[in-house]
């Protein structure tokens, strides 16, 4: 449990894993604090996208009140730096009447965004973009981490290689500047005028993987199938490369039975969880449930 005295102006933040429990968790702390959360979900965001990204439902929203939840589009430009700001201009306001603010989702760089800055990066030129999801389309993710390796050592060397979204960020910042990616990024965090208190939330690995098959079977018994099969069209914005709707879309290109993508949704899903543990165990404080 958080026992630590909280101080005036603390953004509280409370994370996890997808599946372990953040929303019950969140909301039961925030009634008791009598205070708002604030979502740091880069999918939540989306009002298209409900299900498969398990928004809180409308009775959830109504016990606390939340704030970047279903606000944008899908088809809306949206990016962490401009997650960054609009989130500090709502704790100036926020903190004037309550004392204890919550963050709380499974977003890392969204929340690193908040609690530590974003490097400013110029805004993506829509014809670089173009080309570089087409170069990635085309021809595959090692072409395109070939041509960063000869544009940028530094980051080609230094991003995860199955990360796409970092990947073709550093590549359409080198195309598009004529500098490195990497020269772009100072690794210094930005002062902040607030206490931060970080948790994340954890449940016996057992536990966990089960409830994450649960819930995607939940996300099916809800009409997943349907909500994808409503975004089809759309499968190329950023926003749908996302898991459990990629996977609806392998189902609709008829490259797997719907069996098969189901299970691929949990088993990527169990993946992301560990990869979402490994960061957050490097400066959180473990809460067991």
């Amino acid at each position: 449990m958080i026992s630590k005295t909280i101080e005036d102006r603390t953004l509280l933040v409370v994370t996890g894993p997808t599946a372990v429990g953040k929303t019950e968790y969140t909301l039961s702390l925030a009634e008791k604090l009598g205070t708002v959360i604030i979502s740091a979900d880069s999918r939540q965001m989306f009002r298209e996208m409900s299900i498969g990204t398990a928004r809180p439902t409308p009775q959830e929203l109504a016990r606390v009140q939340h704030y970047f939840v279903g606000t944008l589009s899908i088809h809306d430009y949206y990016n962490v730096s401009i997650f960054e700001h609009q989130v500090l201009d709502l704790l100036e306001k926020l903190f004037v009447s309550h004392p204890v603010v919550i963050m709380t989702g499974g977003s890392p760089q969204y929340i690193d965004a908040v609690c530590k800055g974003v490097d400013e990066m110029p805004d993506p030129d829509p014809a670089v973009r173009q080309y570089v999801h087409k170069l990635l389309e085309t021809n595959g993710l090692e072409a395109l981490r070939a041509q960063l390796l000869l544009l940028d050592p530094e980051s080609g060397n230094n991003i995860n290689p199955n990360d796409h979204k970092r990947l073709c960020r550093a590549l359409e910042i080198c195309l598009q500047t004529g500098k490195p990616y990497s020269s772009f990024l100072n690794g210094v965090p930005h002062p902040r005028d607030f206490h931060i208190q970080k948790y994340y939330l954890n449940r016996p690995r057992e536990v966990l993987f089960d409830r994450i098959g649960r819930r995607v079977d939940q996300m099916m018994e809800q009409g997943l199938l349907e909500e994808a099969r409503g975004l089809y069209p759309f499968r190329d914005l950023n926003a749908l490369n996302t898991v459990g709707y990629k996977e609806m879309f392998d189902y609709f290109d008829g490259k797997c039975s719907l069996e098969r993508a189901v299970e691929d949704i949990k088993t990527h899903t169990r993946r992301y969880a560990k990869r979402q543990l490994t960061w957050f165990k490097r400066e959180f404080e473990e809460i067991r449930l």
